[in-house]
């Protein structure tokens, strides 16, 4: 339950959150860790890193206006890819931010970087998790990932792919290489 909340008041609240840019902006996410986010080891459960992680990117659809095309073409958001690296847990009640950008893309997918971040005792920000997300909009009638010129175009935008930085390059090898051994 405490999801579909979540996600209602991320809905509700982007009313009243400024218009972002997919391209240059970052989504940023106030969210605080509630016992039912806990596993047994009383810290975030790592299932719900990636729950929360989906409210950025959610949030980037719809602060970006992109949510209306998707509803008027029936296209369907799908994740293919995504890799985290854990650097320190999220103990109960303990506030944080979601930082999510999108850091490059291919003719079809985004690859979006996902950032949690709290606060040491002395206000300097302590970086929870890190995530690389390769994701598109699948289009179920034309059976294909919508090109990026369209959903660029969709919102308005023209823009050249950024280079992507090594690590990002990484993570794409390591998908592909994965694909390829199944």
């Amino acid at each position: 339950m405490n999801l579909i909340l979540r996600l209602l008041h991320l809905i509700i609240a982007s009313f009243f959150r400024p218009k972002l840019d997919p391209v240059r902006d970052v989504s940023r996410l106030s969210f605080r860790v509630w016992p039912h986010d806990l596993d047994t080891s009383l810290h975030m459960n790592n299932g719900r890193y990636w729950t929360i992680m989906d409210l950025g990117r959610t949030d980037i659809m719809i602060r970006s206006g992109l949510w209306r095309p998707i509803l008027k073409h029936g296209w369907v958001p799908v994740v293919n890819a995504g890799q985290i690296r854990f650097r320190r847990e999220l103990r109960p009640f303990r506030p944080f931010t979601l930082e999510t950008r999108i850091v490059t893309w291919s003719d079809t997918h985004v690859v979006m970087e996902h950032r949690l971040v709290s606060q040491g005792r002395d206000k300097s920000p302590i970086l929870n998790a890190i995530a690389l997300v390769r994701a598109g909009l699948y289009d179920r009638k034309e059976r294909r990932f919508v090109p990026m010129l369209r959903l660029l175009a969709e919102v308005g935008i023209e823009a050249e792919a950024p280079e992507a930085a090594p690590e990002v390059e990484a993570f794409l090898m390591a998908e592909e290489t994965l694909k390829s051994a199944a």
